[in-house]
């Protein structure tokens, strides 16, 4: 895991890197390369704004007004800068090799490189916002703060992790529909020709998520295959807050302690089995220590528990250096997308009806997640039952899957076919 790449310094050269600085230059030029291409290739300045002026103004928007807010703070509340994550890195790569991949599928089948080019913007910003607004509803919880502007800055830290796949499918989609519509395009023909490269960036995302360490797996046996995360990721704070990482479990309805692990630190302060369970939670304390050159969250914490009313404290000196092992649920998922990515590339070769190739591989994400939520341990059953919000949504996936085939399988007559009859 490495969550943080480097630090992007608060101000450089007097100017500030956010807002009206550095970040907003390096956007105008990115605008004038891309209009610079676009007009290179044939299209004329006027269509290039008019098909994205809107995205790139949201985008401006967005480093003006919004990223000074999401820039981390030392523990005294002065701003440090802004961290590149392993996981926004990731991100990047996802979308851009994406849609390098399309722009070459497209060129193949006879669409014009430019239209993916373009409908590109539409897809990732549809893309991350349907992924972040179905994470901050499914997790709604935590993104609440003190007050309206720190709860928005909370939504918006999605470089950060906190994107759902289906999420992002749904909010892709609905942007493509919206392009493919404006410009009286084929759905159909632009779906076979773009799930495939999802698969790619979902190989290279779900390594993002191996760096920021979210979506983990459960619990494993030390193997060679299992994953220890640090301090301070998601899957070492929930061990802590459950004691499984103190080396005692507990009933969570009665609070007894059920079971206390021989050598752990449970076990070293003492705490017995049949013990009852009072209060167990981070002790704040411990950052007065903390140093003060660094982001607040990468100071760390201590815990307490309260046991049969006695008080038990642990620092982070104290407590482990890893979490226990757990599956790799991202390396599971990452190499299962790129599978799929080959596999349905190599699909593509043969003659069938257009959209059957999206329609597969839907599917084939709907199935792969659903047992990959065997694996997964971070989402809860929802609506009375064991299954998580994203197995719930893989069997609407697949059913919607099939039907869309067989109608496509009744309403269209294959690729072979309808060249024939053009010919005739």
């Amino acid at each position: 895991m490495r969550r943080t790449l480097f630090l992007i310094p608060h101000e450089a050269f007097g100017l500030p890197v956010f807002g009206i600085g550095w970040v907003l230059i390096a956007l105008a030029c990115l605008v004038v390369f891309r209009c610079y291409v676009g007009v290179r290739r044939g299209n004329s300045l006027a269509s290039i704004v008019g098909s994205e002026g809107l995205l790139w103004g949201i985008f401006a928007a967005v480093v003006v007004l919004m990223l000074p807010r999401v820039e981390l703070t030392n523990l005294d509340g002065q701003p440090v800068g802004m961290a590149i994550r392993g996981y926004g890195m990731m991100l990047l790569a996802a979308i851009t090799s994406a849609v390098a991949l399309a722009a070459h599928r497209a060129k193949r089948k006879g669409i014009d490189p430019e239209i993916i080019l373009s409908m590109a913007p539409w897809a990732f910003f549809g893309g991350i916002l349907g992924a972040r607004v179905f994470f901050v509803i499914q997790y709604r919880d935590q993104f609440i703060g003190s007050t309206l502007g720190e709860t928005l800055g909370n939504m918006l830290r999605f470089t950060e992790g906190g994107l759902v796949v289906y999420g992002s499918f749904i909010g892709g989609f609905l942007a493509v529909a919206f392009f493919v519509f404006r410009h009286r395009l084929s759905l159909l023909q632009l779906g076979d020709v773009i799930v495939p490269c999802l698969f790619l960036g979902l190989f290279l995302g779900r390594i993002g998520c191996l760096f920021n360490g979210c979506c983990y797996g459960g619990r494993c046996e030390d193997a060679s295959y299992a994953l220890r995360f640090p301090p301070r990721s998601p899957v070492y704070e929930r061990q802590l807050r459950s004691g499984e990482l103190l080396g005692f479990r507990f009933d969570q309805t009665t609070m007894k302690i059920q079971s206390v692990e021989g050598g752990t630190l449970a076990d070293l302060a003492g705490i017995k089995v049949d013990s009852k369970l009072d209060a167990l939670a981070e002790d704040p304390t411990f950052l007065e220590m903390a140093p003060r050159n660094i982001p607040s969250e990468e100071a760390r914490l201590g815990i307490f528990a309260t046991i049969d009313g006695k008080r038990y404290q642990w620092g982070p000196d104290v407590l482990p250096k890893t979490a226990l092992p757990v599956y790799p649920a991202q390396l599971i998922s990452s190499f299962s997308g790129l599978l799929m990515c080959l596999v349905l590339c190599g699909l593509s070769r043969f003659s069938m009806r257009d959209g059957m190739l999206m329609m597969a591989g839907f599917s084939a994400y709907a199935i792969m997640r659903f047992v990959l939520e065997l694996v997964r341990v971070d989402e809860l059953g929802q609506f009375g039952t064991k299954l998580s919000i994203s197995q719930i949504v893989s069997l609407i996936v697949l059913a919607s899957s099939v039907v869309g085939a067989l109608w496509i399988r009744v309403t269209h007559r294959p690729v072979a076919e309808s060249v024939k009859s053009a010919g005739e």
